[in-house]
């Protein structure tokens, strides 16, 4: 196999005049296997499974031992020919199979279903858009309503704890 690859996913590439094409080649269509539209059978184990069927895809642990070795935080899918690794790069995106969420490589580290948007835009109407400035408490006015007040007032405690509104 060539020293030379792809910048991005490190797909070998062939090289002028090489004998053996079809290895690097085979290579090459075996990580894109792994690599286009991932879904991962488990997240953060460091011991390989024990028995793994070709095609599935784990991410490693911090501390990986055995054949993962070496491979922290890297793709790992099993294949007719072992264990390939990919090192994840910012952006990366995979399928959590197990919580049926997405997982996304970003800043260092794997986040497990957390979604990153400016809005979310459901049916061309957008639902959820950037945070507005913070609702005040009610206060004043000539009725005052002890209970509709401090129902309110949870509500917008609620939102302003789960980061909805600015507080």
């Amino acid at each position: 196999m060539t020293d030379q690859i792809s910048a991005r996913l490190a797909l070998p590439l062939l090289a002028a005049g090489q004998a053996g094409k079809e290895v690097t080649h085979n290579e090459a269509l075996t990580r894109l296997d792994m690599l286009v539209q991932p879904a991962v059978a488990g997240i953060g184990g460091n011991t390989p499974p024990a028995a793994p069927q070709p095609g599935q895809c784990w991410i490693v642990g911090p501390a990986p031992t055995d054949a993962w070795a070496g491979h922290r935080d890297a793709l790992a899918g099993w294949t007719g020919g072992g264990w390939r690794f990919v090192v994840p790069v910012d952006g990366f995106a995979a399928w959590n199979s197990m919580s049926g969420q997405p997982i996304v490589y970003r800043d260092g580290r794997w986040h497990d279903g957390d979604v990153v948007a400016g809005r979310i835009v459901i049916g061309g109407v957008a639902v959820v858009g950037s945070r507005s400035a913070a609702i005040a408490d009610p206060d004043g006015g000539t009725v005052v309503d002890t209970g509709a007040r401090k129902t309110l007032t949870g509500i917008l405690n609620a939102l302003r704890q789960h980061g909805l509104i600015a507080g």
